[in-house]
């Protein structure tokens, strides 16, 4: 449980979008407002994205927690569902991942090239472009793109994968600076 828990904590601090310790609603306005400049979004499709990010947040990170939550929680959170039911968590987990990467493929092509996981990530405050190229090269992209199916089940993984000898190239990505 130790190694999920480390992975889970990895995944908290990767939300803190703004970098003050804490996620919060605060996060979710800089993510969602972010990733609609960056996408150059406008109007209903804008809204559409900021409507669905905000659910997304509220249902699998802040969860019950209102409008922020601290590591702490977001730890025994994610512990206490895997501990009750590890089935029922792999579904959440797999409904968390496959609602927020709908979402970021706003072309709906299925796939993710370099640039668009560029701009999810600095939606997601990770700015440094170099260390996003190298995590986006470890998901073996074809022809420039990335099947979104790739990516979806890398981040259950990393969310659910409690084998440490496994590969996860999510958490490889997050060792390498990510």
């Amino acid at each position: 449980m130790d190694y999920l828990k480390g992975k889970w904590q990895t995944w908290y601090k990767s939300l803190d979008v703004n970098h003050d310790g804490t996620v919060s609603m605060e996060d979710v306005e800089e993510s969602r407002n972010k990733f609609t400049e960056l996408h150059h979004l406008l109007g209903d499709k804008a809204q559409g994205v900021k409507t669905d990010m905000e659910q997304w947040w509220k249902k699998y990170v802040l969860r019950s927690y209102g409008n922020e939550v601290s590591m702490e929680q977001f730890v025994q959170g994610l512990s206490g569902s895997y501990s009750k039911d590890k089935a029922a968590f792999n579904k959440e987990m797999s409904d968390c991942f496959n609602t927020i990467f709908d979402v970021i493929d706003t072309n709906k092509d299925r796939s993710i090239s370099l640039e668009e996981f560029i701009l999810a990530f600095k939606a997601f405050g990770h700015e440094n472009e170099g260390i996003v190229t190298k995590a986006f090269q470890l998901l073996n992209p074809k022809d420039g793109l990335v099947p979104l199916r790739d990516i979806v089940n890398a981040w259950i993984n990393f969310a659910c994968e409690s084998d440490s000898s496994k590969p996860d190239v999510i958490k490889q990505a997050f060792d390498s600076g990510f």
